[in-house]
């Protein structure tokens, strides 16, 4: 891309353009070289318009209606006239490559909204499943304007753990199955938790629902709190109907808003920030050493050290001399 295309880029991305924002989370998702030169340019050039959202993170099992209760939450929003971008990571398949890409499908009526902005991602091989540069993303969501930025994830594995350091507030959903699904969340992702929503209150679930969130709610009594100042509650909400949803809203600017006062929240900021840059040298530090090795040679290294012929740590030693860092 010219320098000139990449300005226009850059100031669409500025004025609001879908368009542009599109083409520009395009340009940060890309492998290649010269794309992510240009995606660079462009953060460099809208930076200094990041920084203004609510960036909420959403997770659950899967089967615990995400998308549902998203498209709920997201409508409530655009409907109070805020502008609200969803960064829906999608499951990719580890063996084939291939990704879903099915939330407009699964967010039909909020894909519709004007005030609201969805991007599937890929999520490949990273992490918890978010991807690569859905950091990238989230910056260049706030620099077009939007003032809340969603980033669901996967819900599986370690997911949780990589969207918490992309987020102010971190929002764990639950199915109203009771103890089976409370023993299914691990204290670690508890203890993430800014907030936890029990979905599907309503109809024949209802009791179920509210047996569920008093189990949670016993279980958040044994954790430390997360933050000074504030306590992790549980919620209720039925996204078909509509209730409760508004509820997790004034819970989140809540949350949000203690976080801002207290100072918390730049403290949190300049940590991700911090981690964010070491997880950069890391990823480029990884690829720069698997491009000074032909595959055929870390293969060959890998079967000695697999059949006990070298031990890890020399064959680990042997490649890293070998590249010029």
């Amino acid at each position: 891309m010219v320098a000139a295309d990449v300005d226009d880029v850059a100031e669409g991305v500025l004025a609001g353009d879908r368009r542009a924002l599109a083409r520009a989370i395009t340009l940060v998702e890309s492998t290649r070289n010269d794309h992510r030169r240009d995606a660079t340019t462009v953060i460099d050039r809208v930076l200094p318009a990041t920084g203004t959202s609510i960036r909420i993170g959403i997770s659950g099992p899967p089967g615990v209606g995400k998308s549902t209760f998203i498209e709920a939450f997201g409508t409530t929003l655009t409907e109070a006239g805020h502008q609200v971008a969803v960064l829906a990571v999608d499951p990719s398949s580890a063996r084939s490559g291939g990704s879903i890409l099915g939330d407009k499908t699964r967010m039909e009526r909020l894909a519709r909204d004007p005030r609201a902005f969805i991007r599937p991602s890929p999520a490949g091989t990273e992490l918890g499943g978010v991807a690569r540069r859905t950091r990238e993303a989230l910056l260049l969501c706030e620099a077009a304007g939007f003032d809340v930025v969603i980033v669901e994830t996967v819900g599986v594995g370690q997911s949780e753990l990589a969207v918490a350091d992309l987020v102010d507030v971190f929002v764990l959903l639950a199915s109203p199955t009771g103890g089976d699904d409370l023993q299914g969340i691990k204290r670690g992702i508890m203890e993430l938790a800014d907030l936890v929503v029990v979905t599907k209150a309503d109809g024949d679930l209802a009791n179920a629902a509210n047996h569920a969130a008093a189990d949670l709610r016993r279980a958040i009594h044994l954790l430390r709190p997360k933050y000074d100042g504030i306590a992790t509650e549980t919620l209720l909400v039925s996204s078909t109907q509509g209730t409760g949803v508004a509820d997790v809203w004034q819970a989140v600017t809540g949350i949000h808003g203690h976080l801002r006062d207290s100072g918390q929240l730049t403290a949190l900021r300049a940590q991700q920030a911090r981690a964010w840059l070491w997880d950069e040298i890391r990823t480029g530090l990884l690829d720069r050493f698997r491009s000074a090795h032909p595959r055929a040679d870390l293969d060959a290294t890998e079967a000695a050290v697999m059949a006990g012929d070298v031990a890890p740590g020399i064959a680990a030693q042997q490649l890293l001399g070998r590249v010029d860092l």
